[in-house]
């Protein structure tokens, strides 16, 4: 049964998942608490790095002998299988832990089983925990699972009228510094940033991560289906970071670091740009331009979350955030839940996913 410390203690395993945002794929965020047998923390951690020590490990490094008949807070099931690193349920009963509170059930078949292993050993087992807020720290990670693609989350700034540019198609800058200081957050939470070839051509962007220390910089891509947009001398093509550049099976280019997809319609096949990418360790993406690129993605059904950042602006012309998505009529709409609203300067940073119809239940 959880009690009201059990959820302190997972709320504080779950901000420590956090900090791995961007550097652990293709492995999940993983937070863990250790308390002692009297109730009081001895340790935490958090899986900073692919390959290196899960967070249970970090967690009883620290606690020492003071982890015997304690318990341990996770807020993925540990797991039960040796990879990289060994099994972190067995670890857990080596260390004495006689109680494991975890949050989300591994859906993983090569690690699951955690939980079965801990009460074969005699630890008492409570799965559950502030199961929602742990499955939107780890969704990326969780849908790369359940559905063999990466998270795309889809990121625009525009005026308070959806236009994100005026009409002569001057752009810099709709939002405020405080909102484009937020998106270098999201990219270091990212592993791979995606624009298209008009965003590419217009802006020319760099796409690295900057002012935040410490960040992995994600892998940078450009859809640019014939091969005409990114030219030599391109920002992106620079060493801040890796670079994939996404054409067409027929293009021709002498870029290096190319993936060759299919068409589909007038650009390229999103079904297939995921897959390359998730072949590639890529959980998670950003997706930051433009309105076309965008829209293939909502009509190919790849959007899992949506951030606007809107500026108290209005253009009454120019391109809206979103083009051509395959809806033509008020029934066929991508309804969204507003899952939260913040003042970013002095702009609104609204951000909501899709409302699941019946279907995917």
């Amino acid at each position: 049964m959880a009690t009201e410390a059990d959820a302190h203690a997972m709320r504080r395993a779950i901000a420590l998942a956090a900090r791995g945002l961007g550097s652990t794929s293709p492995n999940p965020v993983v937070g863990c608490v250790v308390l002692d047998a009297s109730g009081h923390q001895v340790g935490e951690g958090w899986h900073q790095r692919a390959g290196g020590p899960h967070a249970e490990v970090h967690a009883l490094r620290q606690a020492g002998v003071l982890a015997r008949g304690g318990t341990a807070y996770v807020t993925l099931e540990p797991c039960d299988h040796t990879g990289r690193t060994g099994p972190c349920a067995q670890a857990l009963i080596d260390a004495g832990i006689a109680r494991v509170v975890y949050a989300v059930g591994d859906p993983d078949p090569r690690a699951t089983g955690g939980a079965g292993t801990l009460r074969a050993a005699g630890v008492e087992v409570v799965a559950g925990v502030l199961a929602d807020e742990a499955e939107a720290g780890n969704a990326a990670w969780l849908t790369s699972v359940r559905l063999g693609r990466p998270y795309v989350l889809w990121k625009y700034a525009a005026g308070l009228d959806g236009r994100i540019a005026a009409a002569d198609g001057t752009s810099r800058w709709i939002s405020s510094p405080e909102s484009r200081a937020d998106v270098h957050r999201l990219r270091a939470e990212a592993d791979a940033v995606i624009v298209g070839s008009g965003t590419a051509r217009a802006d020319d962007p760099h796409l690295a991560v900057r002012g935040i220390e410490g960040a992995v910089q994600p892998l940078r891509v450009v859809v640019d289906t014939e091969a005409t947009a990114v030219r030599p001398g391109a920002r992106v093509l620079d060493d801040a970071g890796p670079t994939l550049v996404a054409v067409a099976e027929d293009a021709e280019t002498d870029l290096p670091d190319v993936v060759r997809l299919p068409r589909a319609g007038r650009g390229l096949s999103v079904p297939a740009l995921l897959d390359a990418l998730h072949a590639r360790g890529v959980r998670s993406v950003l997706l930051e331009g433009g309105p076309t690129l965008a829209g293939s993605f909502v009509a190919a059904g790849a959007v899992d979350k949506v951030v606007g950042y809107l500026a108290p602006v209005l253009l009454g012309a120019g391109p809206a955030a979103l083009a051509d998505a395959g809806i033509t009529t008020l029934t066929d709409a991508l309804r969204l839940h507003v899952s939260e609203t913040v003042r970013i300067g002095p702009d609104l940073r609204v951000t909501a996913v899709p409302v699941p119809t019946p279907k995917e239940h």
